[in-house]
């Protein structure tokens, strides 16, 4: 039987504000990409997405971004290497201290919003967060995006000594050169459950994808990414998750084994 992880990032509400639904978006995943304070989330909210997390038997990744509060992380931002490096090592290190008070390992690590499409294009960020990861806990994986850059994105982590995920974006259009399709253009968000649900099961039975111009991209992806701030989320996984158990393929975390609690 095929097998795929189902991931969501979460944990983005801040303060009085309530983005998602997160404890309903864990009943259909196995792992969780929660946000590290910077361009969403907070102490409080961290914790509490670590907990439900736990109950929900649900892997934990550290999913962080620019410090961008007001641009959701979806911005870029014109920042050095060294500063990019400290970022990664701060915001998964705090996530790290809420694992450890919960008593349940990280297990990956997701760069958010525009640091994540950045490294689409730049070996060097690729590289500076690798080494980060590395540095930190090299048995974490480093979450990518499938597809075209896979080869050299792959060969990095090597090299850096992590090891890496790859992942697709059901609930989001991709372009012919196999990049998500800019947010700002229509159609680059799907929000009906039957399309992403479709387009889930071709992922990961096929290993295929629809551009938008009609053409057939190949992508070898381990895990699929449903955002968790899209209104219809809650539905998106949820028909996923149906969809992909009728064609026989089992929903788990990417580590298994790696959400067990940690040793005393």
């Amino acid at each position: 039987m095929k097998q795929i992880d189902l991931n969501s990032d979460i944990g983005e509400s801040f303060g009085a504000y309530t983005i998602g639904q997160d404890a309903a978006v864990l009943a259909h995943i196995s792992s969780a990409n929660i946000a590290c304070g910077w361009h969403a989330g907070d102490p409080m909210v961290m914790d509490k997405t670590v907990q439900l997390a736990v109950e929900n038997g649900v892997g934990i990744g550290a999913h962080p971004g620019y410090p961008d509060l007001m641009g959701f992380g979806r911005r870029q931002m014109n920042c050095s290497l060294e500063e990019i490096r400290a970022y990664l090592v701060y915001q998964v290190g705090a996530l790290m201290g809420f694992c450890a008070a919960h008593d349940v390992r990280l297990q990956h690590v997701k760069p958010h919003g525009a640091l994540y499409n950045t490294t689409v294009k730049n070996d060097d960020m690729v590289r500076v967060i690798a080494d980060a990861i590395a540095a930190i806990d090299p048995s974490l994986y480093y979450v990518a995006l499938a597809g075209a850059r896979a080869e050299t994105i792959g060969r990095i982590c090597h090299q850096a000594g992590i090891r890496v995920i790859f992942e697709a974006f059901p609930d989001r259009a991709y372009t012919p050169q196999g990049e998500l399709a800019p947010r700002h253009l229509p159609g680059a968000v799907i929000r009906d459950p039957a399309e992403a649900a479709q387009r889930a099961a071709r992922m990961a039975v096929e290993g295929a994808v629809i551009a938008t111009d009609g053409s057939i991209l190949a992508l070898n992806a381990q895990t699929l990414c449903v955002h968790g701030d899209t209104p219809e989320a809650v539905a998106l996984v949820r028909q996923i998750r149906q969809t992909l158990k009728q064609e026989r393929v089992a929903v788990r975390p990417m580590l298994p084994g790696k959400t067990e609690k940690t040793a005393p």
